[in-house]
C-alpha cells in the first residue's frame, strides 16, 4: 500500500514469491490471500484518504489531534506490512519482472498523470513533469521500489534494524539531501520496512492474545490524549519525514530524538492497530486486494476538491458537522475506488503484462525435444 503494488502494501510470506504491489498478499502457507493483511490494508487506506481530506479544512485542536494520531502510524503500518510480505524477495528474474510491472510502471504513469493534473486543473502551466521528483503520494512507489530492491542486502546483515535506524537518524540531521526520488522519506521511513523484514509469523501471533487487544485500548486512548496536548506544541512536519530537522527550523539534535521517539510511538500504535484488525474474512476483505487503486486514485479527488475551490467555497465544511461529512465522503470514496471493477479497469497499469519486454529465464523455457 492491484496484486503487485499493495503487495507493496502487502507482500507474501517467505515460502512464496511476493507480488511487488500494495494490493496483493498470500497466506503464510502460500495457499491464498491472508484475510488479516487484506483487512489491515483496507482500513489503513481509509485512514490515509480521511487524513488527506482533513488537510483540506481548517484544523481545530481536536481535528489536529486526530490528524497527528493517524499520521503517527498509518504509513508506518503500511510499510511494516510491505516489509513483512517482502521477506521472500531475492531478486529472481520473475520477482524483478513483477517489481517493474507492479511498481515502476504505475510510478511512471501516475507521476505523469498527477503532474498533468496539477498543470491543468490548478492552472499551473509551468509545473514540470519529473520522474525524479515524486509528486504527492506517488513518493511511496519510488520508496517501495528502492526498499524492495535492497531486501537481499538487509537479509544478509547481522543487525539490519540498527543499521536502518542509524541511516534514518543521519538523514534526519542532513539538510540538502534533495528532492530526487524523495530520498528523505525513503531513508527516514526505511526502519519500518526493515522491521517488517525482521518479523516472523510467531511475532504477529502475539497480537492475537486477548491481553494485547485489551492493552491496545488504553494505548490508543493515551496516544490521542497526548496528540491533543501536542497539537499546539509540535510541528506536523515531523510526521511527514520529508525534511531534516534543520530544514524545519529545529536544532539538529532534535532530529535524533524525534527519529527514535516517533519510531517507538509508530511501532507501538501499529501493534495496537494490528491487534484489533479482524483475522477472519469480512465484507471489506476483498477490498484489501484493490488498495493500490484507492491509494493512487484518491489523490485526484482530494486535490481536485482543493484546485476547484470546492472546500474553500463552502464554509460549512470547516465546521464540526462539515468535517464529519467530509470524513464520511472520503471513506466512502476510497472504498469505491478499491472495488474489483475499478481494479479491473486499472489492471493494464497496475498489473501490466510485460512478457514482451523481458527475456524468459532458462528455467522458464520449455524443454527441447
Amino acid at each position: 500500500m492491484s496484486n503487485r503494488i499493495l503487495n507493496a502494501i502487502s507482500p507474501r510470506s517467505r515460502s512464496a514469491e511476493p507480488a511487488p504491489t500494495p494490493g496483493g498478499g498470500s497466506s503464510p502457507a502460500g495457499g491464498g490471500r491472508d484475510a488479516a493483511f487484506d483487512n489491515a490494508k483496507y482500513l489503513l487506506i481509509v485512514l490515509v484518504a480521511v487524513a488527506h481530506a482533513w488537510e483540506l479544512v481548517e484544523s481545530s485542536r481536536a481535528t489536529k489531534a486526530l490528524y497527528i494520531l493517524v499520521y503517527t502510524f498509518h504509513m508506518p503500518a503500511f510499510i511494516v506490512i510491505s516489509g513483512y510480505l517482502s521477506r521472500s524477495f531475492a531478486a529472481r528474474p520473475r520477482q524483478i519482472r513483477r517489481l517493474v510491472g507492479g511498481i515502476a510502471v504505475p510510478y511512471i504513469v501516475f507521476e505523469t498523470a498527477y503532474s498533468l493534473f496539477k498543470r491543468y486543473a490548478d492552472d499551473s502551466p509551468d509545473h514540470a513533469i519529473s520522474l525524479l521528483d515524486p509528486f504527492l503520494l506517488v513518493w511511496f512507489l519510488a520508496a517501495l521500489f528502492i526498499w524492495r530492491l535492497t531486501t537481499p542486502l538487509w537479509q544478509q546483515l547481522r543487525h539490519p534494524l540498527a543499521v536502518a535506524l542509524t541511516i534514518a537518524v543521519l538523514a534526519s540531521v542532513t539538510p540538502g539531501i534533495g528532492e530526487d526520488l524523495n530520498l528523505q522519506r525513503v531513508l527516514q521511513f526505511l526502519p519500518f520496512f526493515v522491521l517488517g523484514l525482521c518479523l516472523q509469523p510467531e511475532h504477529l501471533k502475539l497480537l492475537d492474545r486477548r491481553a494485547i487487544r485489551l492493552l491496545a485500548i488504553p494505548v490508543f486512548a493515551g496516544a490521542l490524549a497526548f496528540a491533543y496536548w501536542a497539537s499546539t506544541r509540535m510541528r506536523t512536519e515531523w510526521f511527514f519525514r520529508r525534511s531534516s530537522a534543520q530544514e524545519i527550523g529545529e536544532p539538529w539534535w532534535t532530529g535524533v530524538v524525534m527519529t527514535f521517539a516517533l519510531f517507538g510511538c509508530s511501532v507501538l500504535l501499529t501493534a495496537a492497530f494490528l491487534a484489533w484488525v479482524p483475522r477472519r474474512r469480512t465484507w471489506f476483505t476483498v477490498l484489501g486486494a484493490g488498495t493500490i487503486c484507492g491509494y493512487l486514485l484518491h489523490g485526484f479527488l482530494t486535490k481536485g476538491a482543493k484546485y476547484s475551490g470546492l472546500v474553500d467555497g463552502n464554509a460549512w465544511l470547516h465546521d464540526p458537522a462539515g468535517k464529519v461529512v467530509l470524513t464520511v465522503v472520503a471513506a466512502v470514496a476510497v472504498t469505491l475506488l478499491c472495488t474489483p471493477p475499478v481494479r479491473r479497469v486499472l489492471r493494464p497499469v497496475t498489473e501490466p503484462d510485460l512478457a514482451w519486454a523481458f527475456r524468459r529465464a532458462a528455467a522458464e523455457r520449455p524443454a527441447k525435444g
